[in-house]
Order: C-alpha cells, then structure tokens, then sequence
C-alpha cells in the first residue's frame, strides 16, 4: 500500500474528532507552534509538547507536503496568573529576573540566556529547525498596529489601565475549550486585573499600562506592553497569513490562551483563523506531576549532560524516543524504566545501521535483496501509524520490527539488502527522528580516543579473541574487567561496540 496517499488525521480540538487536516493550500501546510516563555530552562514536558509539533513537520513532509513551520518564543508579556483569560501578577521575566540575583544585568540578558539554552535543547533532541521562530519583543510594532485596528473597529477599548478585548462582541468565544455559555465562563474565568473601567470581567488585556514593568514601549496609549494572547496572533499572521492549517501547543493552552487568539485573530480579519487545532497532553514522573519539590522536576541538561556537569548522562536520542514513546494525546507518564527501555532500542538500531553499512562496504557482488519487500512494508506501516493521529507506538515498533530484522541477517546480509537496510533507517530516522551513527550528544571522554578507550578496545580486542578460541570463562572474566570501568558492553552478529553506563 502506498501510504503517502493516505490522508493525515489528527485529532482536531475544535470539533473535538480526529480528523483529515484540510490544507488551504494544497501540498502546503501553515503550521504554527506555540514556544516557551524564555524565563527558565524549558522542562521535559514542555519539550514532549515541541516533540508533537516536530512529529507533525515530519510527516507532512514524508508525504510531500512543502511544510513552512513557526515556533515561537514569549520574552515578554507572560504574566504569572495565567489560569485567566485576562491574567495579572507578575511578568513571568521579570519574577525571574528577580530570583536569579546579579546573575543577570537586565531582563533582555535573561531572556537571551534561557533562549539559547532552549535552542540547545532542540538541536539536542533533534528537533527541526523552523522556518522561524519569532521574539515577542521583535514584532512590538506589529503588535501595536493590531491593537489599533481592534479599537478602530469596535470590539476593544481603552481604559485607564490598558486596551482591553471585548469578549462580548466575539459570539463565538469559547468554541475551542467548551467554555461557551456565560455561566460558565464567569466560573471558567475570574477577574485578577482590578480595572473598575473594564466592561465585563471576562474582557482581557491586549496593551498593559504599567510604570513599574520592566520592559515599555511607547504606544498610541502612553507607554506599556503587550497582553501575552495578541502576541501569538501577530507572529503568526506576520509569517503565515491570516489563515493557517494547524496551530498546535500544550493541552495548558487551551483556554485561556488559544481561545483568546482565536477571538482576536478573527476579529481582525473576518475569516476563520485555524482549521486544525492539536494539543498534547501533560506529562508526569513515575506516575505524579512534574514538581520540583518533589525531586522529579527534569530539564534536557538534568539528564543529558555529562556527570561531570551535574547530569546524568543519558543518550539525548533515547530520551527523544522516550518522549515520543506515548501517543501525544494521552496522558503519558515518563519512567526511567521506559527509558532504559528506549536506551536499547536506540542500541538496536544503530547496531542494524552498523551491520547494514558493512555488508554494504564489504560485499561485492550484489547477491538477492532478502530485505527490501519486508523493510518497504514495515515503512508503509510506520507511515500509515504516524497519518493515524500520530500513533507513535506502533510506529516506533515497526520502526524495531525492522532493526531486528537486520540484525538477524548478520553477516549473511548481501550488498542489495544493504542497501534496502540503510534506506530503511534513513527513512525512520526521518519520519521519528532516532538519528543512527554517533551515539548523540556524549562527551569527548567517550570516545576511543581517550584514555579509557584505548583500554577498553584493547580488552575488547582480547575478548574478542577468547571467544573466537571458545574459551568462554576467559570471555566473561574480561566482560566484567570491562563493565567495572564503568562502561556498557553490546554484542551483535558483527562485533562489540562499548558506551558509558548510564546513571538512570
């Protein structure tokens, strides 16, 4: 079956059913994501939200799909009481700021550091790269001429403290999050900003008025700064137009956030604003909510970095895979056991990419391709997975079917379906993202360049040796000399290959 011609359903928030995505544009999907706030290093489970968006460019474009995705980062405007649609307290920078100390000269600093450390991340993880990705404070201007047009057409208005939206004059706000009769968006919204001039307490702030903010521009309305929705709104019609296929993000922005630029997005130009909305449910730890607290709060560096920095030097693809292992819209619940899990898996498949690339080199004659049919359909499979609403499951175990396929043809695997090997895990690396080769992002000490190298391939090397002359006890004693170097050893039909164990 040719699985490029199946359609690509995701669930679709909005009419809550999984669904065809319809393209305005066929061949060609507007996708817009949105990031963090840059106001610490971005967690895990914010990372399995940019997993899903990065899922979605990956699949689209396996089906030939031309794909202009933006993501975004927030650098201003996010305030700390955001369970409301016009939320109050502290800018999220600025609270930040105020806890790192003189860690930082000023909020810009702070931004740029955390927005750095987030684009560490991704290349890390191996996300792709957007189209762009745009800074809330890089489009103030863009920003400010949308709030105009929204005064000059009736449905916002000023005050003393700000410009607010009037959620009365848009019908059909609450569609996205259900919130959608009176009752229950006055129990779905409270009122944090005191502003007597407001209308109605459900209306939220597109312009703040506030001389004590960190971070001002000048404005039509005196100095202030932008409201955290109309920022998303402006960015993405300034990239994408003013309709767009999938707008995605994590299951916290339902409401208020995406509620409230559907609202102003629509206001602005008349027409539907997304066709397809996706959101990813939250993440736990080992069965609880992600809570510093409680000692289960994790970053990318908390457990990717070397030891030596703090971290506990986990294999960034295996944490990638550990990410995607659950379907995006389920609730999913991150153990170290399913990373472990995801650890040989990874090992799985780059022990199939090695096998693959010596037959591929060391044959040749061309011999029966023995894979190609089995691999191509094992492909059709994953593919057909990921078009069915992102099943990452069962794409990921086709994607192993495969590697243990490869691996079982050893060093009988003839150059032809070496060749069939080596697409098949290009293609899985394309569509999942588990690049094959370099074992990911370890540090220069674990290569066999350095002084432990050296020792272990050596004893590898004597190993190798002793079972090749079947004296196994010899064999098994310097297995252990090895692992008590404090490195994993991997057999396969072609050879031991070594890594650093692992803390988890």
């Amino acid at each position: 079956m040719n699985r490029s011609d199946q359609p690509f359903r995701l669930h679709n928030t909005l009419s809550g059913k999984v669904e065809p995505v319809r393209l305005i544009e066929p061949g060609h999907l507007r996708f817009y994501s949105c990031g963090p706030t840059v106001y610490s290093t971005a967690h895990i489970g914010n990372f399995r939200s940019f997993l899903t968006a990065d899922l979605i460019v990956r699949t689209a474009e396996a089906i030939g799909w031309d794909v202009k995705y933006v993501t975004n980062v927030t650098d201003v405007g996010h305030l700390t009481e955001d369970d409301a649609a016009d939320a109050g307290g502290q800018d999220r920078m600025a609270k930040a700021l105020e806890s790192e100390g003189k860690r930082f000269a000023n909020v810009y600093d702070l931004a740029r550091h955390y927005t750095d450390s987030l684009i560490s991340d991704w290349h890390r993880l191996n996300l792709k790269e957007p189209f762009v990705r745009p800074r809330a404070t890089e489009h103030i201007m863009q920003q400010i001429q949308a709030v105009e047009k929204l005064v000059a057409s009736g449905v916002a208005y000023e005050t003393e403290k700000g410009i607010y939206f009037s959620v009365p004059s848009f019908p059909r706000y609450g569609q996205l999050s259900g919130n959608v009769s009176a009752e229950t968006l006055e129990q779905s919204v409270r009122d944090v900003v005191q502003d007597e001039g407001k209308r109605d307490p459900r209306d939220f702030a597109l312009w703040k008025k506030d001389p004590g903010h960190l971070m001002q521009w000048h404005s039509p309305w005196g100095w202030g700064f932008p409201g955290w929705h109309i920022e998303c709104s402006v960015m993405s019609a300034t990239y994408l137009g003013e309709q767009i296929d999938i707008h995605a993000g994590g299951e916290d922005l339902i409401f208020p956030h995406h509620e409230c630029e559907i609202a102003q997005a629509e206001s602005l130009t008349g027409k539907p604003f997304a066709r397809h909305w996706v959101h990813t449910r939250f993440l736990q730890v080992e069965g609880e909510k992600m809570s510093k607290s409680k000692g289960n709060y994790f970053t990318v560096p908390d457990l990717v970095a070397p030891e030596s920095e703090g971290g506990r030097g986990i294999d960034p693809v295996a944490l990638r895979l550990a990410l995607i292992s659950g379907q995006y819209r389920k609730p999913y619940n991150f153990t170290f056991d399913t990373l472990k899990a995801s650890m040989k898996h990874v090992d799985r498949l780059r022990s199939a990419h090695t096998i693959a690339l010596k037959a591929d080199s060391g044959s040749e004659d061309e011999g029966e391709d023995r894979l190609g049919e089995k691999l191509e359909s094992l492909y059709d499979d994953m593919l057909g997975a990921m078009l069915d609403d992102l099943n990452t499951p069962a794409a990921i175990a086709s994607a192993i079917e495969g590697a243990k396929l490869i691996q079982a043809t050893g060093d009988s695997m003839s150059a032809a379906s070496a060749r069939s090997a080596l697409a098949f895990i290009d293609r899985t690396d394309g569509l999942l993202g588990i690049p094959h080769g370099i074992p990911g992002d370890r540090s220069e000490a674990d290569t066999p360049n350095d002084d432990l190298g050296k020792v272990v391939e050596e004893l590898l090397a004597q190993r190798e040796a002793a079972r090749k002359a079947r004296d196994f006890e010899a064999a098994d004693t310097l297995r252990a000399e090895i692992e008590a170097l404090g490195v994993d050893v991997m057999d396969s039909p072609t050879g031991s290959t070594w890594k650093r164990k692992s803390t988890v």
